[in-house]
């Protein structure tokens, strides 16, 4: 068996030579940036982890001398982060809501942001099933311990719309909204420590986005599709920040997450074309 790295490296050549391929795109061309031993400061939701990851090695090899610096943390933190004066180049939200903030906290250029991709919501529950998940109904059986996200997080509050939406559907329960709220054992920051706490067996079920289930936890999970008339599709917009040091790379990297190689490894990791 290949070591992990080898592995994971073998995967990224892989998947730049397939998008070097494609009709109209030339992953070989440099996002053309000169530059030597800077680092560009990345804040960015933390569902994002791995696509951005990739996407930061990408823009490493086209940009010699150039580091990507990540911080991944859920976007009501970065934003409030970048309102306290935080340095950073570039802004990638998991809503507009803290896009927003950046914005009325003049780090961000509204005339800047774009959206860039889409997500989906999805149950999820411990392989072995304690709570013998099976419908979005099972979420409101009384004695289930439920993890959300705390309504600041875009996942939180997305969650609460789900609920929102569910108890006006035909044949739902008109208190599914409050049973289920009442099986909360703990509200997170973020996405990932939702599915942590499952993951752990500390919540017999939880809401995440459909691109936190990755391959390396996807056998430990199993899923309950939300449908999307009941749900919201998370929308997530990115900026360079206006005050970035490094303006030139900060609308490069951008650039690169826009761009059909960027697409391409975020539709990898589950995320929607933007607008869909």
């Amino acid at each position: 068996m290949l070591p992990s790295n080898t592995l994971a490296t073998i995967m990224l050549c892989v998947l730049l030579a397939a998008t070097g391929c494609a009709p109209g795109v030339d992953s070989a061309a440099p996002t053309t940036i000169p530059a030597g031993g800077q680092t560009l400061t990345v804040l960015a939701a933390a569902s994002l982890t791995e696509s951005f990851t990739e996407l930061g090695r990408l823009f490493e090899s086209r940009n010699p001398g150039v580091k990507v610096a990540f911080s991944f943390a859920g976007s009501q933190q970065l934003a409030q982060q970048l309102a306290q004066g935080a340095g950073a180049d570039v802004f990638a939200s998991a809503n507009w809501k803290s896009m927003d903030a950046a914005i009325d906290a003049a780090r961000v250029s509204r005339g800047d942001a774009e959206t860039f991709a889409g997500n989906r919501l999805v149950i999820a529950f411990p392989n072995d099933n304690p709570a013998g998940m099976e419908t979005l109904e099972d979420l409101a059986k009384p004695g289930l311990r439920l993890v959300l996200a705390d309504k600041s997080a875009p996942v939180g509050q997305y969650s609460l719309d789900f609920l929102d939406r569910a108890v006006k559907e035909p044949g739902m329960d008109p208190g599914y909204k409050e049973a289920v709220l009442k099986n909360v054992v703990s509200y997170e920051e973020n996405v990932r420590f939702v599915l942590t706490k499952v993951l752990l067996g500390e919540a017999d079920a939880g809401i995440v986005f459909v691109t936190d289930i990755t391959p390396d936890v996807a056998e430990d999970v199993g899923t309950i599709d939300i449908p999307d008339a009941l749900s919201t599709i998370a929308v997530y917009p990115i900026a360079p920040i206006a005050d970035s040091k490094n303006p030139d790379l900060a609308r490069a990297f951008v650039a690169l997450v826009l761009s059909p190689d960027g697409q391409a490894i975020l539709a990898k990791y589950g995320f929607l074309p933007a607008g869909e």
